[in-house]
């Protein structure tokens, strides 16, 4: 999809007559206690969130505005202001419309480059990142999360900054278990009623009250370099003209609602759909894959081995006869509770319900087995989790890693992107690296670890 702000784009009126913008079920803010807003650039958070930071704010909830840039490149041909004015100008016009929206509003503007936001995923992950913690602060470990939203520009709405900045967002909340709201703005110059490229079913309503809506749009009229010319020059024209701004000039806004995910909800719905969500008892792939997982084990026998997210205990049957004690840990109960049912006599397996990196069990472990879940964590569960791993396993013991290698849907991180950081940790040492088309098993040592040979004394 490509267009300009120049085009005459879709009339209002056009959309006032759309029949899903009728139909979409209103948007649901009960327990809303903390909403960050990201923005691409300064407007957007009043264009396509305006209403809801109002609103949050008269609701008595937090509220917290990230602008990932300062606009600089909206006026890229204008002869009488330079990018740097310009940013200086946008900064403090943002400031005025939060503060109008939501005067007790926390405000920050990371200054990363206008236009070049799918380069900066990983800033705006960590900024987001960093937000969405403070505002779970105690839940973060396992609490209430439904009270916290992240809303942010919908990741298709076909401007490349905006797609990035939605598309960091969503990753983030996938992680965190937050509901995510997005916020459609340049769809609504490009699009059409009924268009096949808008997420229609879940779009939510969101109905401005008279105040709200005028506080909006005194808000709008604060960024006075978008809606009105910088000159009379070529190259000064309005950003956002009439016909554009016309669309926030509604008594609702729409939202496409993306619900908090909390892993343990997650993982109890994947384990009660299924007795073998991943078919780890039928799959020759999954069987194979295990059996090239205990061969890369450098020792013989263990003393106390711990598995990270073992489902239905399959692989954890099989670690039992290689070690002394295994601790199985699962965020799933369910998982658990079908884990000990297939496995109803093997003492030597705790089974133990626990949200791992944060809920780690007491060491020393001579062997910590994590297949398939390094990318369930965020980049900074991932830290913590290296951090647990190197503070519990013991100087002769392993760490194995076990990950698909291809498309991981709803969450940050891919299998390359676990073992990527196990490979940079200054701790650790690959002692096994086999790779696949299909997955990556790699087995870590503290340094200076010795191989297969060099523990029998071979070399």
């Amino acid at each position: 999809m490509t267009f300009s702000h120049l085009d005459a784009g879709t009339p209002e009126a056009l959309w006032r007559g759309d029949r899903n913008l009728a139909a979409a079920p209103p948007l649901d803010l009960a327990g809303l206690r903390t909403l960050i807003v990201l923005a691409a650039h300064p407007d957007d958070e009043t264009l396509g969130a305006g209403g809801l930071i109002a609103h949050a704010a008269r609701s008595g909830a937090a509220v917290h505005v990230i602008v990932a840039t300062d606009g600089e490149a909206s006026h890229p041909d204008s002869p009488s202001v330079t990018p740097a004015r310009l940013a200086e100008v946008r900064r403090r016009e943002v400031r005025a419309a939060v503060g109008a929206l939501a005067p007790s509003a926390t405000l920050d503007c990371l200054g990363l480059p206008d236009g070049a936001l799918a380069d900066r995923g990983p800033d705006l992950e960590r900024a987001l990142g960093t937000a969405v913690r403070a505002a779970l602060g105690e839940a973060a470990h396992g609490g209430d999360r439904a009270g916290v939203v992240l809303a942010a520009p919908w990741r298709r709405d076909a401007h490349p900054d905006h797609d990035a900045a939605g598309a960091a967002a969503a990753r983030v909340a996938a992680a965190a278990g937050v509901g995510l709201l997005e916020y459609p703005v340049w769809m609504w110059h490009w699009a059409e009623p009924g268009s096949p490229d808008v997420p229609w079913a879940g779009a939510r309503r969101l109905e401005l009250a008279p105040a709200v809506r005028d506080v909006k749009e005194e808000a709008l009229a604060l960024h006075v370099s978008q809606t009105a010319p910088l000159s009379a020059h070529p190259g000064d024209e309005a950003l956002l003209g009439p016909g554009m701004q016309e669309h926030f000039e509604r008594g609702f806004e729409l939202y496409f609602a993306s619900p908090p995910r909390d892993a343990r909800a997650t993982f109890d719905a994947v384990h009660a759909a299924s007795p073998d969500p991943w078919n780890f008892t039928s799959s020759w792939y999954e069987r194979r894959k295990r059996a090239v997982t205990l061969a890369a084990l450098p020792a013989a026998r263990y003393r106390r081995a711990l598995e990270v997210g073992c489902s239905i205990g399959v692989l954890t049957g099989e670690l039992a006869e290689r070690a002394d004690e295994v601790v199985a840990t699962d965020v799933s109960q369910r998982a658990l509770e079908r884990a000990a049912e297939r496995l109803p006599h093997a003492a030597a397996i705790s089974w133990e319900h626990r949200r791992l990196p944060q809920e780690w069990p007491d060491g020393p472990f001579d062997l910590i087995v994590a297949s398939e879940v390094g990318y369930y964590f965020g980049p900074e569960e991932l830290d913590e989790f290296v951090r647990r791993c190197l503070g519990s396993l013991t100087d002769d013991g392993a760490l194995v890693a076990c990950h698909w290698l291809g498309t991981i849907e709803g969450w940050q991180l891919s299998g390359e992107d676990v073992h990527a950081r196990l490979r940079a940790e200054a701790g650790l040492e690959t002692v096994v690296h086999h790779r696949e088309r299909d997955f990556l098993l790699e087995v870590f040592g503290k340094r200076p670890a010795a191989s297969v040979a060099q523990r029998e004394g071979l070399v």
